[in-house]
Order: C-alpha cells, then sequence, then structure tokens
C-alpha cells in the first residue's frame, strides 16, 4: 500500500483536537488526543513537546485571530483600543481556553513577537519602560475578563423576590441589549483615560 496524500496526525490536526476538547470540557489529555484521532499516545508525542508543547500550540491557535495590525494605528490610544477589542473577540470565541492559558507561562515565539510589538507601541508612545507591562497586563485583565462574560449566561442575577432587592431589580430591568459590550466599552474607556494619564505624569 502506498502512503495517504493526507498525514493522519500531524500538528494542526492535533491542535484542533486539543481546542475542540477544551471547547467541550475546559481541559485535554494526550491520551484524549489520542482516541479521537484514533491513534496510539506515542504517536502524538512523536509530533509535539508534550502537554506544555500542545497548550503551546494552542495559545498560537487561538492568538492567531487577534488581529496584530491594530498596534500600527494612530495615535497609540486608538491602536491598544483596537488590539483590546480584536484580543477579546479571539478569546471569547474559546472561553474554556482562558483558565488554561492564563496559567502557564507564554513561550510561543508568535505570540511573544505579538506582545514585543505592544511593548514597542508603549515605548515609542512615550510610556516609561517600568510602566510598560503594567498597562499590558491591566488591559489582559480587562479584556479576558469580558471574554468570560460574554461566554456567561444572559441572566446572572435570579431574584427569587424582588421586594428584598427592589433597587438590584430596577438596575437589572433597566439593562439594555448588549450589556456586555457596554460593560467592556465602559471599562476600556477608563482603563484608557488613566493611561493617558500616567502617559502625561512622564
Amino acid at each position: 500500500m502506498g502512503r495517504p496524500r493526507t498525514p493522519l496526525l500531524d500538528r494542526e490536526r492535533i491542535t484542533t483536537t486539543a481546542l475542540e476538547l477544551v471547547d467541550e470540557q475546559g481541559d485535554f489529555s494526550v491520551p484524549q488526543i489520542a482516541r479521537r484521532l484514533g491513534t496510539q499516545t506515542a504517536s502524538v508525542y512523536h509530533h509535539v513537546d508534550g502537554r506544555d508543547g500542545i497548550v503551546e500550540l494552542l495559545r498560537e491557535r487561538v492568538c492567531d485571530a487577534i488581529d496584530g495590525g491594530t498596534l500600527d494605528r494612530d495615535p497609540w490610544d486608538a491602536a491598544m483600543a483596537a488590539w483590546a477589542r480584536s484580543y477579546r473577540a479571539a478569546f471569547a470565541a474559546h472561553p474554556r481556553a482562558i483558565p488554561l492559558l492564563t496559567t502557564s507561562p507564554v513561550r510561543a515565539p508568535k505570540v511573544l513577537l505579538q506582545y514585543e510589538r505592544a511593548v514597542g507601541r508603549l515605548l515609542d508612545a512615550g510610556f516609561a519602560l517600568p510602566d510598560v507591562m503594567p498597562v499590558i497586563i491591566a488591559l489582559e485583565n480587562l479584556v479576558l475578563g469580558s471574554a468570560l462574560d460574554m461566554a456567561a449566561p444572559e441572566a446572572m442575577w435570579e431574584l427569587a423576590d424582588e421586594t428584598a432587592t427592589p433597587r438590584l431589580a430596577g438596575a437589572l430591568a433597566a439593562i439594555a441589549d448588549g450589556r456586555t459590550d457596554a460593560a467592556f466599552e465602559l471599562a476600556l474607556a477608563g482603563y484608557l483615560a488613566h493611561c493617558r494619564k500616567l502617559l502625561d505624569t512622564r
């Protein structure tokens, strides 16, 4: 028999399968990937650097959806806002990957290069070097929290007795459509306002 034209196992298929498992159950194991692909666990290890290697492949796959070109926009705050919106959309598509990816060090070269661009954009804007990573990390906290919020049930507060919490009931009734987007834009505006002040003090 000749070789199959399409490899039965490669890094792309392993990544796709791992991401499917994470989307379904919030995690993956190498034996699960092997079973789903109809191969042996040892065969998977021939293509990846263990579980940590698969996590980095997942990080690259999710982050591929972030438009790094947004960081080239002017002025700097428009660039950061556009990057934040694209970053949020990428992770909102795979919210169950967030705990997995935020609890392991970033090693994927493609992802590190995007951070390099973000650092350069802030330095070029005039931010002091000690302020750069806090500014980026704060943005990530905002983005990833909002991405999780996008996956939350529409009704996050269930009031058995509205008379016990009348002001909360009124506030909930007044929420317009798109509450998650509105909350994100509110937080983003506040974040950028603080960053502008930080830059002005320098």
